[in-house]
């Protein structure tokens, strides 16, 4: 599904931008950390300190409406030889418990140290099927001329 490319791209850039849309198709976008297993993204959900509780989260809502979402992951920069981006698209489905849960927050851990003093083990993750992948621009991680 994703071309080498693309996932060395996904792995250099820290943050996502989750598209979903409720039951009437009213699109709703949030700034997201992330981690890519095989042809899954996972989503954190943290905790939020001036949200309780974090199932009240728009996104969430959204999700359990409609699972149709979409992830823009970007670079910009002055010099635009150096512009890229990747989108992925798919079916997301809340993780509350098993295995691949607890799999993807240890995942997500590891790539973001700030999620290690929280207690997130109770929070549920997201995790996007990736069904397609599109991507333009320069893919490199550091964004230099190929």
């Amino acid at each position: 599904m994703l071309s080498d490319g693309e996932r060395q791209f996904l792995a250099h850039q820290r943050i996502a931008h989750l598209a979903t849309a409720d039951r009437h198709a009213v699109p709703h976008v949030v700034p997201v950390c992330f981690a890519i297993s095989g042809n899954a993204l996972y989503v954190a959900i943290d905790e939020k300190p001036k949200r309780r509780p974090v199932t009240a989260l728009k996104r969430l809502r959204n999700i359990a409406e409609n699972p149709a979402v979409a992830v823009i992951v970007d670079r910009y920069a002055e010099d635009w030889a150096r512009l890229g981006w990747v989108m992925l698209s798919g079916r997301a489905e809340v993780l509350r418990d098993g295995q691949e849960h607890r799999d993807a927050q240890a995942l997500l851990r590891s790539r973001y140290p700030q999620l290690s003093p929280m207690q997130i083990a109770d929070y549920p993750v997201i995790a996007v099927r990736i069904e397609r992948a599109t991507s333009w621009g320069n893919l490199t991680p550091d964004g230099a001329p190929s």
